[in-house]
């Protein structure tokens, strides 16, 4: 008989900001599909999600993926449910109606590779600053990118998983970097972001690093991180119409705040009307403009507006279930 590992992955219950767990379960005879991972549970009370007298939460697999770090291995995302089946109220995925996949997510994530001992940016230097920004975005070579071995070995990792990484790049501040994932569907979109986070995660432990989510860790003349979402449906990918764009961006602006309320925690250390930001309390929308809340790609109005719209103000700690849970119900509103 053959065993395999099978890494189940959750969100905790930490706030404001939840955070990832895993356990490895051994499986004899293993298919590598979905629907032969089983059920299982955990100790909620350790995870703050469930009371010690009645501790025990479920997982629910809902998306698998090989795990490219281990022999005979799959890395399995998972809902958290309440042992009647119900989900949990950390269970954001479970919100999302998009049950026909009609909308498809582009989410562009932004990080630091963080020294622990520093608790500071890799790169930066433990007394004064890094030369201002400017270099670093996209940059070559010594004294402008940092910690590339690693980003690499993600990267490769997202690939052999078989994520729909779509791909990477060094960010405008020292130490920053980012990976995007795309999906159609929106739960599929947070599994991808998820599990993209997770080999993150994994990858930078293995070197001593932490990963920094914070959308602004460091202060100063910095752009902070973010968590970009493109989005589209088949509305978006098909109107033709300048007017409809126009209309569904408009939508956005009577929900300023339970856009923010979801969008990560301290985004307001970010989302200041700087460094390519629209003000945390004020709603703009424009072609081509990264100061605004929403921006519209100029490929989607070469293309006779047919395309997706960016929604810019998600912060890089954001979890994408929610993000995109709240982009479909604005959407289907103004639809």
């Amino acid at each position: 008989m053959s065993k395999s590992k099978l890494e189940y992955i959750w969100l905790d219950g930490s706030a404001p900001t939840q955070g990832l767990r895993s356990k490895t379960k051994i499986i004899e005879d293993f298919s590598g599909k979905l629907e032969d991972a089983p059920v299982w549970s955990f100790d909620g009370s350790s995870t703050q999600q469930a009371v010690g007298e009645s501790s025990d939460c479920l997982l629910k697999p809902v998306a698998i993926f090989d795990d490219p770090a281990r022999k005979n291995a799959y890395v399995i995302m998972t809902e958290v449910l309440n042992a009647d089946g119900s989900p949990h109220s950390t269970n954001a995925r479970a919100t999302i109606d998009d049950d026909d996949n009609d909308f498809w997510f582009g989410f562009e994530q932004e990080y630091f590779l963080w020294d622990p001992e520093t608790q500071l940016p890799l790169g930066f230097p433990t007394a004064g600053y890094p030369a201002p920004q400017g270099p670093y975005y996209c940059g070559v070579g010594a004294g402008k990118a940092y910690g590339r071995d690693i980003i690499e070995e993600h990267l490769d990792l997202c690939i052999d998983a078989g994520l729909n990484v779509e791909g990477i790049n060094a960010e405008v501040a020292t130490g920053q970097w980012e990976f995007q994932t795309f999906a159609k569907g929106a739960k599929h979109a947070g599994d991808e972001t998820w599990i993209g986070r997770y080999l993150l995660e994994r990858t930078a432990e293995k070197y001593g690093l932490e990963i920094n989510y914070h959308p602004k860790p460091v202060s100063g003349d910095w752009n902070g991180s973010g968590m970009h979402a493109n989005f589209s449906n088949t509305t978006l990918r098909t109107a033709g119409s300048k007017e409809v764009y126009d209309k569904i961006c408009a939508s956005f602006e009577p929900y300023i705040k339970e856009h923010i309320d979801v969008y990560g925690a301290d985004n307001d250390k970010r989302l200041t009307g700087a460094h390519e930001t629209q003000s945390i309390d004020k709603f703009s929308f424009g072609v081509s403009d990264r100061g605004a809340s929403i921006r519209i790609p100029i490929a989607t109005v070469e293309n006779d507006w047919k395309g997706w719209l960016e929604d810019r103000r998600p912060a890089s700690n954001a979890d994408p279930y929610k993000v995109a849970a709240r982009i479909v119900k604005t959407v289907k509103g103004a639809v």
